[in-house]
């Protein structure tokens, strides 16, 4: 349910986000965001409207993911100048720790939310800006040393600055998934009486964007999980290669005691087998493959 609330609520910041951009930019800079003239498509338009489409709804996303998280997660951040119990100051201490080893300047924000799953995530618009959040269900669950390696990898993901990258990528595709199912549409309309055609037109641009959005989204995850490896990588760096190797072990051993539905992780994605095409729509690879490419690192 907090997803689908999340989904929601972004979408409809991001639309709102868009409107105010197009209205300046119309407005204020005197630009034609109408890319249909005469019956042909001026495609440097059409490139501008979708780039700024793609990227408006996936940097605005970035900006605000870090407020949503704690928002509707329901994060407590540990304050490291508050008085923390000993188990909160660990966490905070950890973080921290290897924050530094990993050359961060300035420290992500630390919280803790309640939850019996097994998770652990990363978010923020820029490293000076980030967050690092554990469910209480991953600290119940797993061992110190096990802990310490998962922080690692969320350490590690803010230090290799894959938020940003991710975001990059995601208006990248969605730019020319934009552009595409606008051409895509025009040329189905083409195939209708003229009165017909600015029905078919819209039908056609949410049948091709839905389309193309799912192709894209095989790119995104392609590239998410090859940057798991890396984290996975600058995790054993941080805490050890024993503990990074160990964390994996303990997710994994936690998939063999429970209902793998239902411990699906939102960002380790607990995932002990690869599932048939599924896999290629899964933004962490198979937990098998990533503790054997790490020993073999």
């Amino acid at each position: 349910m907090r997803r689908i609330v999340l989904f929601v609520l972004t979408n409809i910041l991001v639309l709102t986000t868009m409107l105010i951009v197009f209205t300046i930019l119309s407005t204020v800079f005197g630009i034609d965001f109408n890319y249909i003239s005469e019956g042909t498509i001026n495609f440097a338009t059409l490139l501008i409207f979708s780039a700024v489409v793609g990227f408006t709804g996936a940097l605005f996303s970035l900006a605000i993911s870090r407020w949503m998280a704690k928002t509707i997660m329901g994060v407590r951040v540990l304050d490291p100048k508050s008085n923390l119990s000993a188990d909160e100051r660990k966490i905070v201490d950890t973080v921290h720790r290897l924050s530094k080893r990993a050359g961060l300047k300035k420290m992500p924000q630390v919280g803790v939310y309640h939850s019996p799953e097994v998770n652990a995530f990363a978010t923020g618009p820029t490293k000076s800006r980030s967050l690092v959040a554990v469910s209480t269900g991953l600290l119940q669950s797993l061992d110190e040393d096990a802990v310490e390696g998962v922080l690692a990898h969320e350490v590690a993901h803010i230090a290799n600055g894959d938020m940003v990258t991710m975001t990059l990528l995601q208006g990248v595709v969605n730019t020319f998934v934009v552009f595409l199912a606008r051409i895509a549409a025009f040329i189905a309309s083409r195939f209708v009486r003229s009165e017909l055609q600015g029905v078919v037109h819209f039908v056609a641009v949410i049948a091709f964007q839905i389309l193309f959005s799912l192709l894209g989204s095989l790119v995104v995850m392609a590239f998410s999980r090859h940057r798991e490896y890396h984290a996975d990588r600058g995790g054993a760096e941080l805490a050890g290669k024993d503990k990074m190797i160990h964390a994996l072990h303990s997710l994994k051993l936690y998939v063999n005691r429970v209902d793998t539905k239902q411990a699906a992780l939102q960002t380790l994605k607990i995932n002990n087998k690869k599932r048939g095409t599924t896999y290629f729509f899964s933004s962490h690879p198979d937990l098998n493959d990533r503790i054997r490419r790490l020993k073999e690192h």
